[in-house]
C-alpha cells in the first residue's frame, strides 16, 4: 500500500529546517517557486512579529527532483534559518553560540522561567530538561515553515489530481467575518487578515492593535476548503483509517490548534437530524460529477470517507503564549513566583494560519490519495483514480 510519508527536524533558532518527503511519484512537475509560493503566504498577515522581517524563507530541493520533475525517490528540503546568523537571543549573545552543536565556554545563559500555554514546563519535566530552551526551540511555531514547505509538495500532487485549496480567517477575538457563502478568494489574498468581508477585516485589524497595546496576543478561527476531493478516500472499517480522523490528529498536532470541526460539525448539537443531514439529489440534478447534495453539513465526510462533496474544516487557533506582559508563573529550578519568559514572538497568527491547514489537509489528502489509487508514476495513479471514479455512477447506469 503506498503512503506518502513527511518528517521534519530542526530548532527555531537552529542552523535552519530539514525536511524529508517519501512517497511522491515519479514524473510531478515541481520546482522551488511552487514551494516558495506557499512559504511567502505563511509569513504575511496582520499581527505577525519581528521574526518574520528577518526570513525570507526559501526551501531549497535537494534530493528527489530532476530536470524539473520528481524522479520517485525521497524529496529532501532545506529552509535556512537567516535569524541563527545574523540575530541574537535574549541575552545578546549571537544564536551561533546559543544554538550551537558543540559546548562552549562560558554556557548559555539559561532558561528556567517557564511560560503558561507553552510546551515548556511539561516537556521539561518529561525529558529532564534545566534548560527550558531545549524544549521551546522545537516546540516554536518556526516548524510550521517545515511543515507548509512539505505541503507545498503535496499540494502539487493533490492539483495534479484534481483538488484546490482555499482558506480564510473567520474570527480574531470577538471580530467575526461576515462574508457570503459565495468568496472572493483574490479579496482574502489582498486582505492583511485573510477575511473575505473588508469591514469585518478592519474590525480585525482594529482588534489586533488594541492586543498588541496591552502585551497580549489574539486568536480565532479559520476556515480551509478542499474542492475536487474524489470519492472514496479514507474508510469506515478501522478507527485509524477514517480521513475525519487523519484530519483532525494532523490539525490538533499543529501548534495553537485547540479545536477542529468538519462541515458544520459543532452546529449539529443544536439542529435536528432532518435538516442537518445533507440529502442526495437524484440524478437529474447532477451536473458534472454523481450523488450531488443539496447542502453540506457534513464537510465532504460520511462515515470517514470523502463523498465527492467539498471537503470543508474550521480550526481554533488559541492565543500566542508568548506574551509581551508576562503572565505570572514560576521559576523552574526553584519553584519560586516568577514572570514567564519573553522572547520576541507574534502578537496574531490566525491569519497565516490559514496556510498551515491548506498545507497539513494537503499533506493527508495526498497520502490518502496514494493510499487509494497507488501508483509509482504520477500517470499512473491518475488512470487508476479515472478508472475507479468510472464505477461509481448508479448500479444500472450504462
Amino acid at each position: 500500500m503506498a503512503h506518502f510519508r513527511w518528517v521534519t527536524a530542526g530548532e527555531s533558532h537552529g542552523p535552519g529546517l530539514t525536511v524529508v518527503i517519501d512517497g511522491v511519484p515519479a514524473g510531478m512537475p515541481l520546482s522551488e517557486g511552487q514551494i516558495r509560493e506557499q512559504l511567502a503566504r505563511r509569513q504575511r498577515g496582520y499581527g505577525r512579529g519581528g521574526r518574520m522581517k528577518i526570513e525570507t524563507d526559501y526551501a531549497q530541493i535537494r534530493g528527489g527532483l530532476r530536470q524539473g520533475r520528481t524522479i520517485g525517490s525521497p524529496i529532501a528540503l532545506w529552509i535556512e534559518n537567516r535569524d541563527y546568523s545574523t540575530g541574537g537571543g535574549p541575552d545578546k549573545r549571537p544564536w551561533t553560540e546559543t544554538m550551537s552543536l558543540e559546548a562552549v565556554e562560558p554556557p548559555p545563559t539559561r532558561v528556567t522561567r517557564v511560560r503558561p500555554g507553552h510546551a515548556d514546563l511539561a516537556a521539561s519535566l518529561k525529558y529532564g530538561y534545566d534548560d527550558v530552551r531545549d524544549s521551546l526551540e522545537r516546540a516554536s511555531a518556526r516548524e510550521s515553515a517545515a511543515r507548509v514547505a512539505a505541503g507545498a509538495v503535496a499540494r502539487v500532487f493533490c492539483e495534479e489530481l484534481g483538488c484546490e485549496f482555499y482558506s480564510h480567517v473567520v474570527q480574531i477575538g470577538e471580530a467575526a467575518s461576515c462574508a457570503d457563502a459565495e468568496i472572493d478568494w483574490g479579496a482574502v489574498e489582498a486582505s492583511p487578515v485573510r477575511c473575505a468581508d473588508a469591514a469585518s477585516g478592519e474590525a480585525m485589524v482594529e482588534a489586533i492593535d488594541a492586543a498588541k497595546r496591552d502585551g497580549d496576543t489574539l486568536g480565532g478561527v479559520v476556515e480551509a476548503r478542499v474542492t475536487g476531493v474524489p470519492f472514496g478516500l479514507g474508510s469506515h472499517v478501522q478507527w485509524d483509517r477514517k480521513l475525519s480522523g487523519r484530519i483532525g490528529q494532523a490539525l490538533l498536532s499543529m501548534n495553537a490548534f485547540k479545536g477542529v470541526e468538519i462541515g458544520d460539525g459543532f452546529a449539529g448539537a443544536a439542529a435536528r437530524g432532518a435538516g442537518f443531514h445533507d440529502v442526495v439529489l437524484p440524478q437529474d440534478a447532477w451536473a458534472e460529477r454523481p450523488w450531488r447534495r443539496r447542502s453540506n453539513h457534513a464537510g465532504g465526510i460520511e462515515g470517514g470517507i470523502s463523498n465527492g462533496e467539498e471537503i470543508v474544516v474550521r480550526v481554533v487557533v488559541k492565543p500566542i503564549a508568548t506574551l509581551a506582559h508576562p503572565l505570572p508563573s514560576a521559576d523552574l529550578d526553584t519553584g519560586e513566583r516568577v514572570e514567564a519568559h519573553y522572547e520576541r514572538s507574534d502578537v496574531c497568527v490566525v491569519p497565516a494560519a490559514g496556510v498551515i491547514v491548506e498545507a497539513m489537509l494537503a499533506l493527508v489528502l495526498a497520502d490518502a490519495l496514494l493510499e487509494k489509487f497507488g501508483g509509482d508514476r504520477l500517470s499512473e495513479t491518475r488512470d487508476n483514480m479515472r478508472r475507479f471514479l468510472e464505477t461509481v455512477y448508479p448500479r444500472s447506469a450504462p
